[in-house]
């Protein structure tokens, strides 16, 4: 997969365009994040739209990229700013805290589309409205 293409799938998916798993991700794909599993396009729609879109805003920006026509992999920098106070995935939040994750995302390619996604993380810090960071480990 080249990098324009990557480029069209990272930006619907900032934008919160869930039929941007639709065309990207193959029916029986499989994700492991950290000890989370996602199975197929159902998974992923489900997780992102009703457990980290209603509650925040995703911004993913590719710090690496690496590709062929079977593999892709990204250095990554995720950033996720709470929009309401809610009990979330990452625990109680509220409007404009932080959680920001570094890491790596390998993705296995066919047909043009994800089988497979791995995240590895590198770190995952928490940033209170009151400016503290904290270093959470991993968030699932």
């Amino acid at each position: 997969m080249d990098r324009a293409t990557f480029d069209e799938y990272l930006r619907r998916f900032n934008e919160e365009d869930p039929t941007a798993f639709d065309a990207f991700l193959s029916p029986g794909m499989k994700m492991l994040n950290g000890a989370l599993e996602l199975q197929g396009i159902e998974g992923m729609r489900d997780h992102y739209e009703n457990k980290i879109w209603p509650y925040f805003v995703e911004s993913l920006q590719v710090l690496q990229f690496v590709s062929s026509d079977t593999v892709l992999a990204i250095q990554m920098w995720a950033n996720f700013r709470a929009k309401k106070e809610a009990d979330t995935l990452f625990g109680h939040v509220v409007p404009g805290e932080q959680f920001d994750y570094r890491g790596l995302i390998m993705y296995e390619i066919a047909d043009s589309k994800f089988t497979s996604i791995i995240v590895a993380y590198n770190s995952f810090t928490n940033t209170k409205v009151n400016g503290d960071v904290f270093n959470i480990g991993m968030p699932h």
